[in-house]
């Protein structure tokens, strides 16, 4: 309402009339999930002078700005996680800011599952010998079975076990042998359950207990709870996130059918997040242990088709810096490459197809490639990491994994998620304004100045602004039908570099100027 001037005077008055800029948003956030050696916020105890913990971080996503934050919340490295090696790729890529949400803490013995092993009887059923020790340690006991026998050599119909330096003769398989009976017998270091009905003793043998350790995640593990802020749903509150990470899916994972049904079912899950939020870019990592014939079976096993995440392919050797005696070994690559896509965007910006860039941290690759293997996987936009002489490690694929060729290329993808976002944020002051060609030509203004911006930084083709991009907001669409629905209808269309996949120099013979 206009002010109501009621005593002579001079009256100032501020009067919006400028551009309301429009802000580009983040592209390089990443939200990594999976296992890390712990997970607490730690506090300087006086009495000790020690950092102790005073809060648990477990399925908590947590803002981390760098490897020592890193570290000093979640541990450092440890055998058999992929989630340390990730956080620590990334950063080392040109990684910045990123959150970490531990759904296992390895310091922690209530996941750990116990080592076992099956004894099989010579005759129809077995019986389960299980470590009483959750973990690893169970993997380094040995079981040896031995069938008695008497002075002459005649075996007796018992036999004996021994474990972990402990040993029990005179056992049985048969029920009514009462403390005898192997069902009924305690061990110091094991376990004896599942005995079937057989009555025939096993046969002399050695058996290595095995499995010890922590199981691999669920798909409820990985997916969480929204309402409850933990796993993956746990991210959705957090709209600065532009990229999702989750290496520890691998972990454990056998090849078995029903390990290829978990990797899948998380990996879906992780790109429908993406699709829902519409502002993430989820990146993919293939199993390990693939050939070229093998990671084309996976892709097609997958079958997933959006323009919301890219596959990497193969898995990396770097540095083992974990207690392991090893001194290198395998990791999935997507932590490395979200390390490389923060570190384009920085340099170059989102527009660059995050491909041709050295892996920092890469020593070797689990198998290396030839043209001809990467002639059959890119098509189906499996990006493959490539090693060539004097040249190092590379990023040598840039596909999302759409059918639709205009999605193909994930620099495309991200760009417009990039402005898209931005504009979701920098027009929101328009929401209940006076919906009139005031408001129509304001609003492309803003939009105007800033896909100017971005056409300047080379994100978008074109000798001009007309042939780089147009924003359209007038009575056309937004007729009096669309106003009194309270709709504010804008239009814009932009033309997005491409990137040069194939470079194709053409060479002929030339006679010369003179020849005739």
């Amino acid at each position: 309402m206009a002010t109501t001037y009621l005593s002579p005077g001079v009256y100032v008055e501020e009067v919006d009339k400028g551009v309301k800029p429009i802000q580009g948003v983040g592209t390089s956030i990443t939200g990594f999930i999976g296992i890390t050696a712990e997970a607490s916020l730690k506090a300087l105890n006086p009495a000790t002078g020690q950092k102790e913990p005073v809060e648990s971080r477990i399925n908590k996503a947590t803002l981390v700005t760098s490897w020592t934050q890193y570290n000093e919340i979640f541990g450092g490295f440890v055998d058999g996680a992929y989630l340390p090696d990730a956080v620590y790729g990334y950063f080392n890529n040109g990684g910045g800011v990123c959150y970490v949400t531990s759904v296992r803490a390895m310091d922690s013995a209530d996941a750990a599952i116990a080592a076992s092993a099956t004894i099989p009887a010579s005759k129809g059923d077995s019986f389960k010998v299980a470590a009483k020790m959750t973990g690893d340690a169970g993997n380094n006991l040995i079981v040896t079975i031995k069938n008695d026998v008497d002075d002459k050599g005649k075996e007796t119909g018992t036999f004996s076990m021994s474990v972990g330096g402990e040993t029990k003769s005179g056992l049985s398989m048969k029920k009514t042998d009462g403390d005898n009976y192997i069902g009924n017998a305690t061990f110091n270091a094991v376990t004896v359950s599942d005995v079937g009905t057989a009555t025939a003793n096993p046969a002399d043998g050695t058996y290595n207990l095995s499995g010890g350790g922590m199981p691999p995640l669920s798909v409820p593990d990985f997916l969480g709870s929204t309402a409850e802020r933990t796993g993956l749903g746990g991210l959705e509150v957090y709209d600065d996130i532009a990229l999702l990470v989750c290496p520890d899916i691998m972990y454990g994972y056998d090849g078995s059918p029903a390990a290829k049904e978990r990797v899948k079912t998380i990996q879906e899950a992780m790109i429908t997040h993406c699709e829902k939020l519409r502002y993430r870019f989820a990146l993919l990592d293939t199993p390990p242990d693939l050939n070229a014939q093998q990671a084309k079976e996976w892709r097609e096993y997958i079958n997933f088709d959006s323009s919301f995440a890219a596959l990497y392919y193969p898995w990396i050797r770097v540095a083992d810096l974990s207690d392991s005696p090893a001194t290198t070994k395998l990791v999935p690559p997507s932590g490395h490459m979200v390390g490389i896509y923060n570190r384009v965007d920085g340099e170059r910006g989102v527009h660059k197809a995050p491909a041709n860039e050295i892996v920092r941290g890469a020593i070797d690759l689990e198998l290396n490639l030839t043209r001809g293997e990467q002639d059959v996987l890119n098509p189906m936009g499996v990006n493959c990491i490539r090693s060539f002489p004097g040249r190092g490690i590379r990023a040598w694929g840039a596909r999302t994994l759409s059918s639709d060729v205009a999605w193909r290329y994930i620099n495309v993808r991200r760009l417009f998620i990039y402005v898209e976002h931005s504009m979701d944020l920098g027009l929101q002051w328009v929401v209940f304004e006076p919906n009139d060609p005031d408001l129509w030509a304001r609003v492309r203004r803003d939009i105007t100045s800033f896909l100017r911006n971005v056409w300047r930084s080379g994100a978008l083709f074109g000798t001009s602004e007309d042939q780089a991009f147009y924003v359209k907001c007038d009575e056309e669409l937004n007729p009096s039908e669309v106003r009194d629905l309270g709709m504010l209808i804008i239009e814009a269309g932009m033309c997005p570099v491409k990137p040069a996949e194939f470079v194709i120099f053409r060479i002929s013979q030339w006679a010369g100027p003179n020849a005739a």
